[in-house]
């Protein structure tokens, strides 16, 4: 069976990430959306309610699977028996970042690969950050999340 692992914060899920898994899930048999507990971040949610909202955004993939993670990416992948990580690009601004972390994870981990894709055009500009800026300052977030997302963050800033 041919399993992927797309690692990230989710903090929260965006549409562009919903994207990505969704090309995914057609391309590898099961898909483990892997949900950072241990970031180096501040996120606006916890471990727990990240899994859940990704879980809430990708239900209609019975081959995706959320699990949360600590510790190194490579372990993890190596835990499940993947050897595939796939991670997104949206802009030239994120290859450096990606090419390096790829980089790194195949100095630990020579036989796992990394593979990238890209969102369609109309996510490429999104990122969970900016989408908790816009929240934070009560915009209309609704074309960058799910409704699911877009009612956590309600939610949360009131």
């Amino acid at each position: 069976m041919r399993t992927v692992v797309y690692p990230g914060t989710f903090d929260p899920i965006t549409n562009g990430h919903v994207d990505l898994i969704h090309r995914a899930a057609r391309l590898f048999d099961r898909v483990v959306v892997a949900v950072a507990a241990d970031t180096g971040k501040m996120p606006l949610f916890s471990t727990e309610e990240r899994v859940e909202l990704v879980r809430g955004s990708v239900a209609d993939h019975p081959n995706v699977e959320i699990l949360p993670f600590e510790g190194l990416l490579v372990n993890f992948a190596r835990n499940l028996g993947v050897s595939v990580i796939m991670r997104g690009l949206r802009a030239v601004s994120d290859f450096e970042y990606e090419f390096q972390l790829a980089g790194m994870n195949r100095r630990m981990a020579p036989d796992i690969e990394t593979l990238f894709l890209t969102p369609a055009e109309q996510y490429a500009y999104i990122s969970s950050s900016l989408v908790r800026e816009i929240a934070r300052l009560r915009g209309d977030v609704s074309t960058f999340v799910t409704p699911t997302v877009q009612a956590a963050l309600r939610a949360r800033f009131g």
